[in-house]
């Protein structure tokens, strides 16, 4: 029958499309289940258009120091409307990108709510209503997770808001409050602050980015103060209450000290909820942890034929953690149908890079020095500046540093840290280095190419074995 598939993939986020992918490269009759758009979170209100807003910050934040560079730019300024219509523009073209690949895949697209009503069975329920029966040996949850609200005050879309009322802003904050200093908070912060707001970052924990290795989170406090920030560790919001005027907060600081502050708007970024209501898991006992789904370490739940992958499962929640599932996911599937050209190997959390993108740019893979300690191992750490490095210099971007964590017996890397300039794109050295548990002599011996960013990367790691060259 037409609807009957080897596997349907319920959400088309970046874990569900790449599994779906790879499951149709495998042979697979492959089937997709989406409520809102091919692409989900990630590409359509997360990953990608905020990196797009970002640029707009950053380089307006280069305008307005122009005269550095030995240029002019007069008369800087920016047009809210559109720095939003360019980023919902990277959204739909990544969105067409998707939905081409589906169809060059021959990857079968039900747009709709799905809901499994049994091992093998789900249901579609269209926008109109109109319900389809799908049948499949195997079905894959990629369901993903949506922005936790404060119990105490929902988000309005007016003056409080989650990321995805951020990204569409109908107007510009004047006075923002960012409540959480994860990822997500950071890099709103990063941006609204670029683009003239008055931004006030409210965390509970000790230290903002508190994943980051320490030396990171002090590095990148120091930086948001000197852009004009104001920053809060070891705070909590106790009240916060909107109306056509703004937002009033009740602040406790670190000392004890409740204060009410206003501000024009407030952006909730405290985590995450799973998205696993009301799609069949309840009946089926698919077991889970916080309202995620309990994996092993191919994927599956404790329902044969009932599979999950990213944000709906496990932290870390990122999305190349949610595609790599994908493809360990499928393949997991493929071999048990008797694939013998599939070899699926368990993901090593620790070797999943983490990356924020604020200014000045944030990139992590691996241990912190903290927990490298903790874990037992005796260490040996290198760092290097930015400052020391010709290329960070030519391009006026001299802030920040790289932090390198070795076992100090085994010369395995344990973790790598960095602060600065397109430290993104530099952390997926060290991150091929984990993966093919490379030591220290393979790093020091490696030649880099010069002048580049990617030097610093040699310098810390020569840096932990007292063979520092240029500082």
């Amino acid at each position: 029958m037409a609807n009957n598939y080897d596997l349907i993939v319920l959400g088309s986020g970046p874990g569900g499309y790449v599994a779906a992918i790879r499951a149709s490269q495998l042979g697979m009759k492959t089937a997709i289940v989406e409520r809102e758009s091919l692409g989900g979170i990630c590409l359509n209100w997360g990953c990608i258009p905020t990196k797009a807003l970002l640029r707009s910050g950053e380089i307006l934040h280069h305008m307005k120091h122009a005269d550095s560079f030995g240029l002019k730019a007069d008369n800087v300024g920016m047009d809210l409307d559109k720095v939003v219509a360019r980023s919902r523009g990277v959204a739909k073209q990544l969105n067409q990108g998707v939905t081409g690949l589906m169809k060059k895949n021959k990857i079968d697209v039900h747009m709709g709510n799905g809901a499994i009503d049994a091992a093998g069975k789900m249901t579609v329920t269209a926008e109109d209503g109109k319900k389809t029966q799908l049948t499949a040996k195997n079905i894959i949850v990629a369901t993903g997770a949506r922005a936790r609200d404060l119990p105490f005050a929902p988000a309005d879309g007016e003056k409080i808001w989650t990321y995805r009322h951020a990204m569409v802003p109908k107007e510009m904050p004047k006075d923002l409050l960012v409540i959480g200093s994860g990822a997500i908070g950071i890099e709103f912060a990063s941006f609204y602050n670029d683009m003239g707001a008055n931004v006030t970052v409210v965390e509970m924990m000790d230290r903002i980015v508190p994943v980051e290795d320490e030396d990171i989170s002090a590095e990148l406090l120091k930086q948001l103060k000197n852009q004009g920030m104001t920053i809060m560790p070891k705070a909590g919001v106790e009240s916060l209450k909107a109306d056509k005027s703004g937002v009033k907060a009740k602040i406790k600081d670190e000392k004890g000290k409740v204060e009410e502050k206003s501000f024009s708007h407030c952006i909730v970024a405290i985590g995450i909820v799973p998205n696993t209501e009301n799609i069949g898991l309840e009946k089926l006992g698919v077991k889970t942890t916080k309202g995620h789904i309990d994996t092993d370490a191919m994927c599956r739940t404790n329902v044969k034929g009932i599979w999950a992958i990213g944000d709906v499962t496990a932290p870390p929640w990122l999305a190349h953690k949610a595609s790599h599932e994908g493809i360990i996911c499928v393949e997991a599937i493929a071999q048990e149908a008797g694939n013998k050209d599939v070899h699926p190997h368990a993901m090593d959390v620790r070797n999943i890079p983490g990356c924020t993108y604020c200014h000045p740019q944030v990139a992590s893979v691996g241990y912190t020095e903290a927990k490298a300690k903790e874990a037992g191992h005796k260490v040996k750490v290198g760092k290097f500046p930015f400052i020391g490095n010709g290329k960070a210099i030519a391009l006026g971007e001299t802030q920040g540093f790289i932090k390198t964590v070795f076992d100090a017996d085994t010369g395995e890397l344990l973790g790598a840290h960095m602060i600065g300039a397109e430290v993104t794109e530099l952390i997926q050295g060290y991150t091929v280095g984990k993966q093919a548990e490379l030591v220290e002599t393979d790093f020091i011996n490696t030649v880099y190419p010069h002048p580049t960013l990617s030097e610093m990367m040699h310098e810390a790691v020569l840096s932990a074995y007292g063979r520092v060259l240029h500082i």
